[in-house]
């Protein structure tokens, strides 16, 4: 009798898909794949502090448990999904300021960290591509911290987390001591010719707004009630 082929293995992504809602009904799984899946609207935060050694900037990454289908496994910046409450908070029903309200909640039940609404720097907006179970249309933000803040996770969902400077993220991610995704790994390397603090904050209000993709149906800054012009220059860079 032939020996059966090895089973590939599975990558974290891989692996938690396979445990996606089993108990949803096969004929709903089938619909939903037929349709185009709409991205959500969410935030992420990139926080920013001066590093330990008294030069340079570090930023916050958590680790999502492997067992989430989004990203499982891998490190990532503070955010999630704009709700309800986010338009309720902003008292707008414009995504934008939403998506403010959203990242001040989501850093703060990921991290424990309060953060100051008027410190955040919206820096891009990634649409997650088609054909993933998950698909969003994330606002990033960056904010400068220079106070001391204790990092507190649930060990549930967030199972770790790290302060480095980008530069180290990067090469760690290159050495495969940790997994990025894409928006990840290409905002921390956006961020690492910041050389402190107040060159990051300066810097990213003139810097050209990351879109992806470049021509995004779903960033409509104008629409959305952010100040920021888009005038895509095909690199994946909206001018502010």
């Amino acid at each position: 009798m032939p020996a059966s082929p090895p089973k590939p293995r599975l990558t974290p992504d891989q692996s938690a898909l396979d445990r996606l809602e089993p108990d949803r009904p096969t004929q709903q799984r089938k619909t939903q794949d037929s349709q185009p899946l709409q991205p959500a609207p969410a935030a992420t935060v990139v926080l920013a502090r001066p590093g330990r050694a008294g030069d340079g900037i570090e930023v916050l990454l958590l680790q999502r448990s492997a067992r989430l289908v989004f990203h499982g496994g891998h490190w990532v910046f503070p955010g999630g999904r704009i709700d309800a409450a986010d338009f309720a908070a902003a008292d707008s029903p414009l995504e934008y300021p939403a998506a403010r309200k959203a990242a001040l909640r989501e850093t703060r039940e990921e991290t424990g960290i309060r953060i100051d609404e008027d410190s955040l720097i919206h820096v891009g907006h990634w649409t997650t591509p088609p054909g993933l179970p998950r698909r969003f249309a994330t606002w990033f933000f960056v904010c400068p911290l220079r106070q001391a803040a204790e990092v507190r996770v649930d060990q549930d969902e967030i199972r770790d987390h790290r302060w480095l400077t980008p530069r180290q993220a990067l090469l760690d991610a290159r050495e495969e001591v940790l997994v990025l995704p894409r928006p990840t790994r290409i905002t921390l390397s956006d961020i690492s010719v910041y050389d402190d603090l107040e060159q990051l904050e300066q810097g990213l209000k003139t810097r050209p707004i990351r879109v992806f993709p470049p021509d995004s149906e779903h960033y409509r800054p104008a629409e959305s009630g952010c100040p920021s012009l888009r005038q895509n220059d095909g690199e994946g860079l909206a001018q502010r």
